[in-house]
């Protein structure tokens, strides 16, 4: 078994985490819910379900290397869950040295019980990488807003020149953004990390009156939360994650954007680390691809319709829902894979992104002083209006791009605006350090945030 029909070794690497990977592995899943399996029989042993002496035979078979997963893939086509094939294969495991114990193996429990704490706790493994990550990228992100706080650059909106910026400001502007998921994922676990556990139809009635014990222990046994109910057909929990997930994958995407428009030729401001093997064509000898920005663009292309699917799973029938549930097996392990397959990759280059602060500077001249149009505006506006000053501005910068001129000296050439401003008011005007308005001030105040 794979982890999806279309799981690949080749590519795995490239669009996803290994390590996260091997998490939601085939052997990952099937360890999740042997976990299950082996802290039930020690809860219920405990609380006095079943003999003390059953646990430990249980637990002893609940390794997934034991298990033969060709015979359960087959299995589990036919009973639409691997959770019962599995309890099968361990039942007879448990049989050969120890007959009663295996009496006890899954003992008031459900399939549904055992795959979701299973996946739960795949869950928690899988966070830790991911969060790890996160917290690298913020600090890398952290490192180049402070270093390059008055780095100046175009500023661009609608991929057009605007205004000066610099880019400790861009840099902040995703660390803000990275910072706002760290919480996300920090807040959203202990409602994530819980128990699943209600027995067949959400009563634990086959453990009679000591089925609230049971499950009392066994959240404890796993370190999982104790719901206040089974959540067999409410599924927020893990909605809530794809949608962390995507938004995520969404906000490295924006940064993957930005950062491959920057390595435009005709732009070359700021550059994935470059490396052997890394980057290159297979014909064109010059070529140095944006190889992360690919990845996590197309990582952004495909996490919004997997999590879409969890939100689509949301709706399901009474006590156990049809299709629903079946649709999240798959969906939800490939959007946690690819989320920590864009973030390691991401944090990894913005820790060793190369910037070249020289093409910044000399890309703010690109336009010939048409980046500093609104600056001169708003000092004319303050005696011929900010509309008088707006419109003669503006056609001082048509006439400017028309004659392949500076507007400096266009605007020079104009006694209603020379008879405003002199030719120190135009050193000041034109000089992108004295436009960044707020820009250095909001970068030290998400820098602030970010160490308290």
């Amino acid at each position: 078994m794979t982890l999806t029909s279309g799981a690949s070794h080749l590519l795995g690497s490239l669009f996803g985490s290994l390590a996260v990977g091997a998490i939601f592995s085939d052997h990952g899943r099937l360890q999740g819910m042997l976990d299950f399996e082996a802290a039930l029989a020690t809860a219920e042993a405990r609380v006095g379900v079943i003999p003390a002496a059953a646990a430990p035979a249980i637990s002893a078979k609940c390794r997934a290397e034991l298990f033969d997963p060709t015979a359960l893939a087959q299995a589990t086509a036919r009973a639409g869950t691997p959770a019962i094939p599995l309890v099968k294969q361990l039942t007879a495991l448990v049989a050969v040295d120890a007959p009663d114990a295996a009496r006890f193996v899954h003992w008031g429990a459900t399939s549904q019980d055992a795959m979701d704490t299973g996946l739960v706790l795949q869950l928690r493994e899988a966070l830790v990488p991911i969060g790890s990550d996160l917290a690298g990228l913020a600090e890398a992100l952290a490192a180049l807003a402070a270093a390059h706080k008055l780095t100046l650059l175009p500023g661009r909106t609608w991929l057009q020149h605007a205004l000066p910026v610099t880019f400790g400001l861009k840099a902040a502007g995703w660390l803000d953004a990275v910072e706002r998921h760290r919480i996300r994922l920090a807040t959203l676990q202990p409602r994530l990390l819980a128990l699943q556990f209600g027995g067949a139809a959400g009563t634990l009635a086959a453990l009679g009156d000591r089925g609230l014990a049971v499950a009392a222990a066994l959240a404890e046994e796993l370190r999982l939360t104790l719901p206040d109910i089974p959540w067999h057909t409410e599924r927020d929990r893990l909605a809530e994650l794809a949608m962390t997930c995507g938004m995520i994958v969404g906000t490295l995407g924006k940064i993957a954007r930005d950062l491959s428009l920057l390595m435009q030729t005709d732009v070359g401001e700021a550059f994935e680390p470059a490396g052997e093997g890394r980057g290159g064509s297979s014909t064109m000898p010059h070529k140095r691809n944006p190889v992360t920005s690919a990845v996590v663009m197309a990582a952004a292309t495909r996490a919004p319709g997997l999590a879409a699917t969890l939100l689509a799973s949301m709706v399901q029938e009474h006590e156990r829902g049809l299709g629903g549930w079946q649709a999240e097996w798959v969906a939800l392990p490939e959007l946690v894979v690819l989320t920590a397959g864009a973030l390691s990759q991401m944090a990894d280059t913005m820790a060793n992104l190369e910037i070249d602060a020289e093409r910044m500077q000399a890309n703010l001249g690109v336009t010939q002083g048409l980046m500093m149009a609104e600056a001169v505006s708003l000092a004319l506006g303050a005696t011929l209006g900010r509309l008088a000053a707006h419109e003669r501005v503006e056609a001082a910068c048509r006439r400017a791009v028309a004659e392949g001129r500076h507007l400096r000296h266009v605007l020079a050439e104009d006694a209603g605006v020379t008879a405003q401003l002199d030719s120190q008011d135009f050193d000041r005007l034109f000089d992108p350090r004295n436009y960044l308005g707020a820009a250095v001030a909001l970068v030290e105040r998400v820098l602030a945030a970010r160490r308290k």
